[in-house]
């Protein structure tokens, strides 16, 4: 009885993860840059004893679905979407480098170039600082090109370039943060064939319809692991009234 009850909690607690990652992707359809998270199950055997006799569901975000959401005009100087498989550069709080596909750049008060969830944009030799400008233009290699207060149209200066990273060949994974990382701690090298269209923004890749289905299944799962826990105890008190008998 105890492996029917056990079961059914081990697997409870996966579809909690899997309910979890599901309600965050729905959370995040229309956040810029999102990539939707994918949950999975696996199999953990329960250490005790010299007998691996048992196992349990465990439940985790293994990965994030990394297929490109839909770029929409905007026209802000600001915005950018990056192509293909690019990742920009950022630092993340802790200062370590990180990457995103947020690209609703924003300028703060002392000139620091940041995305639209407050983490600094990161370029040639650090965190990107614009002096001021009478306007900003970023160009497809990533180069932001400005013209000075007072400075002449026809005569841009170019100030510093995005980094942009490609993980192709390396492991890079999502934290909690939402950004990503190379998963040994390094930092990856700025891609020299890497673009980005300026006035534009990519959105999230989930798919809400998907979501939905999938938040749905989760809950019947809950639900019929529920139904099993019920049934074994209907079962324990049975034989329980069984043992009583005279």
């Amino acid at each position: 009885m105890d492996r029917l009850t056990t079961i059914a909690r081990t697997a409870m607690r996966g579809t909690m993860a899997r309910q979890a990652a599901v309600a965050n992707n729905l959370a995040n359809v229309n956040t810029t840059g999102f990539r939707a998270e994918i949950a999975n199950a696996s199999t953990r055997w329960v250490g005790g004893g010299a007998l691996q006799s048992r196992a349990e569901q465990v439940g985790q975000v293994i990965a994030a679905d990394m297929k490109s959401g839909t770029a929409v005009q905007t026209g802000n100087p600001l915005d950018i979407a990056v192509d293909g498989d690019a990742l920009i550069a950022v630092q993340a709080n802790d200062g370590s480098e990180a990457y995103t596909r947020r690209g609703d750049l924003r300028l703060s008060e002392s000139g620091l170039l940041t995305t639209g969830d407050g983490y600094p944009v990161l370029g040639e030799g650090g965190p990107i600082t614009l002096p001021p400008a009478d306007s900003i233009n970023i160009a497809k290699d990533g180069g932001i090109w400005i013209v000075p207060q007072g400075g002449q149209v026809d005569q841009p200066q170019q100030v510093d370039t995005i980094k942009l990273v490609n993980a192709k060949g390396s492991v890079i994974a999502k934290s909690t943060d939402t950004l990503f990382r190379e998963v040994n701690g390094g930092a990856l090298p700025q891609d020299p064939i890497a673009s980005v269209t300026s006035g534009a923004l990519e959105g999230s890749n989930v798919n809400a319809t998907m979501a939905l289905v999938q938040m749905i299944e989760a809950s019947r799962a809950w639900e019929h692991q529920i139904k099993m826990i019920d049934t074994a105890k209907d079962i324990d008190s049975s034989g329980a009234s069984l043992m009583r008998l005279d």
